[in-house]
């Protein structure tokens, strides 16, 4: 007589050959290979075969569907009470260079009457992580209960927290394992991967702000274009209405790169003196979800809405009222969102700010915001390996803008750094990073390049 597990051994090879050979694997096949890994009876080279052998040979869109509906099953699926209906929403982002659009999406939305359970990553390689940002503020815990979140959407209308134990299980191992394998790059675990969380998050709505260009995952339009498609189709296949935005990513987002630095930005952003290009991100992703939501007509009104809450300072209490239920002191808080405040006597400052200087006239047309990542990111701002610990304080300001003209000697660039120190090669990558051109007439180009709405 077999052992279960002697079943799972003798035919998980089989689902592997299956999809080495380039055949269309069953949902029977999917739903075994993700109840192995779920249930950790299968061994690692099996799991790391299993991923070689999809990103070699991709998948179709029905394996994708089961992919991602398996993995979504494979842990607890979130339930909200019934008033909520069509209400739950949230918005996930490919990753960027100074990218914390969540931080002031989430608040703005819960002002607009949205519930917005934002489940969160950390940052690894060069891209920052919201949860990472978030816990430069002392005190702020990521890690809540399903009961918990509850009672936070409750009485706040939105949290920011980490993935619980509960939650998709197979993604954690497969995550880990992608990174392990060099299979990070592969359309049908990528949507597995993103939209199986999100599915059991039970949302009624979800915006994917899909980024391309220099400092992105993808570099051009149409491969960051096949990814919002497919992720969209599988969302909106579960039953989330789901919208993408295709957004461009060669620079930075905002002017503050780094932990302490992003958190200090978005408060700003929140109290009415966010950067254009951030605001614009905000206007959009918001917009579309008050429409998608019907909480809106039209994306213009939707765009209004999210600029009334952020002018009335509904947004900004409900950033305070946040970190509040996720930990940090009354009193940090409200120094947080106070008007005139000193934001490094509550977040740690680094030890030591250098200033780039221009090296030459001229008007400032672009910089590279990969170059600047990789730079913080050495200087302890990421990290390379999951669980590594990184340094809040280490960071950037930019302090020109697109189009302006400078003059030699202008300082453009604020690093803020600790151990290990900024070395001269850091330095001439940093300079060289910043592009000086003749035409200071540049205009501000927009970030977003399309919309993919659901009909």
């Amino acid at each position: 007589m077999q052992t279960p597990d002697q079943v799972n051994m003798l035919s998980i090879p089989d689902v592997i050959r299956k999809k080495r050979d380039g055949e269309t694997l069953s949902d029977d096949d999917i739903k075994l290979f993700i109840g192995a890994v779920t249930e950790k009876s299968i061994q690692d080279a099996q799991t790391g075969a299993m991923l070689m052998a999809i990103w070699q040979k991709g998948m179709e869109v029905t394996e994708i569907e089961s992919f991602t509906r398996e993995m979504m099953l494979s842990g607890e699926v979130m339930s909200w009470p019934q008033e909520w209906a069509g209400q739950v929403v949230d918005k996930h982002s490919t990753g960027g260079v100074g990218d914390k659009v969540s931080l002031v999406l989430a608040p703005v939305l819960a002002a607009c009457g949205l519930k917005v359970p934002m489940i969160s990553g950390r940052g690894l390689a060069h891209t920052g992580g919201t949860l990472d940002k978030l816990e430069s503020i002392p005190g702020f815990n990521i890690q809540q209960s399903s009961e918990q979140i509850l009672k936070i959407l409750g009485s706040v209308g939105c949290c920011i927290v980490g993935q619980t134990e509960k939650i998709v299980p197979a993604d954690r191992v497969l995550y880990a394992q992608r990174d392990a394998t060099s299979t990070v790059d592969s359309l049908p675990l990528i949507t597995g991967s993103i939209i199986s969380k999100k599915g059991a998050e039970s949302l009624s709505a979800l915006i994917l702000d899909v980024k391309f260009g220099k400092a992105a995952l993808y570099k051009d339009l149409e491969s960051a274009k096949k990814l919002a498609q497919s992720l969209g189709r599988e969302g909106n296949g579960l039953g989330m209405r789901t919208g993408a935005v295709l957004s461009t990513m060669d620079s930075v987002i905002g002017r503050n790169v780094g932990n302490s630095l992003e958190v200090i930005e978005s408060l700003e952003a929140l109290k009415g003196n966010g950067p254009e290009d951030l605001m614009e991100l905000v206007t959009t992703l918001g917009g579309i979800l008050l429409l998608m939501t019907s909480k809106a007509s039209d994306l213009s009104e939707g765009r209004k809405q999210v600029l009334d809450v952020v002018k009335s300072g509904a947004a900004l209490l409900r950033f305070q009222a946040m970190m509040e239920a996720q930990g940090v002191a009354k009193k940090t808080a409200e120094t947080l969102c106070s008007a005139h405040t000193d934001y490094f006597s509550v977040l740690r400052k680094s030890e030591h700010q250098t200033e780039l200087r221009t090296l030459a006239d001229g008007a400032v047309t672009g910089l590279d915001g990969l170059v600047l990542a990789q730079v913080l990111h050495k200087l302890g701002a990421g990290r390379s390996k999951a669980g590594e610990p990184i340094n809040h304080s280490v960071g950037a300001e930019l302090l020109v803008s697109f189009g302006q003209k400078v003059e030699k000697g202008t300082p453009w660039l604020r690093i803020h750094y600790e151990k290990p120190s900024l070395t001269p090669d850091q330095m001439s990558r940093l300079q060289n990073a910043l592009t000086l051109g003749s035409d200071s007439k540049m205009q501000t180009q927009s970030l977003v390049k399309e919309l993919l709405l659901p009909n």
